[in-house]
């Protein structure tokens, strides 16, 4: 499991460093600045979650998060031309690291023996909190707070995870299912535009 973990990271961390350099590119940031928004989008949710849990920082414990993410950016400035349409990548990477950020968050909060809702809340706040500094930073609405389907989307593989864990044949691919099961609710509402209802304020004259 300890090896899952590790590849589950570092596909998380690929996903979020290209989603958060893609991001960058759209608008127009240099060199520099796309390496930092695919930095702080790969490294965010996890800096908080191991603070909210005590726990050294693992980034700074670990170049190779710090290499894998700085080649990541790299290759997406370099490759960025080669692609006509910017944005379908960027849904693909991010709806990828949102789904194994999620499964890694989660279960670091199992394994230090948190709740159940206190783990899945861990497991939101890694997969998202990195796009969120990273929307911020690029002067936007975070996707998190608008009317998106993303949060929710960790909320279903909450539950599916749940369902599975216990079935005999597949309880061991839990964690890959979850991912996929994430991976599919993000990119299926942003293809077909789902999304949950907006607060709308009533207004008098």
């Amino acid at each position: 499991m300890e090896h899952l973990y590790k590849i589950i990271s570092i596909l998380g961390t690929v996903a979020f460093s290209i989603s958060g350099a893609y991001a960058g590119i759209q608008k127009r940031l240099d060199w520099f600045g796309v390496i930092v928004v695919a930095f702080v989008t790969a490294v965010g949710g996890g800096t908080l979650r191991d603070v909210f849990l005590g726990q050294p920082v693992r980034w700074i414990h670990d170049e190779t998060l710090i290499f894998i993410i700085f080649i990541s950016a790299i290759l997406a400035i370099l490759f960025a031309t080669w692609i006509p349409k910017v944005d379908i990548p960027l849904q693909i990477f991010d709806a990828l690291g949102l789904g194994c950020f999620y499964v890694l968050g989660y279960q670091r909060g199992i394994s230090e023996n948190n709740e159940v809702l206190s783990s899945f809340l861990l497991g939101t706040c890694t997969a998202c909190a990195g796009g969120v500094i990273r929307d911020i930073l690029l002067n936007e609405i975070p996707v998190l707070f608008r009317k998106e389907i993303y949060a929710t989307a960790c909320l279903v593989g909450f539950f599916t995870f749940y369902q599975i864990k216990n079935i005999s044949g597949i309880e061991s691919y839990s964690n890959q299912i979850t991912i996929f099961i994430i991976f599919t609710v993000r990119i299926l509402s942003w293809k077909f535009g789902l999304s949950l209802p907006q607060a709308n304020a009533n207004k008098s004259n």
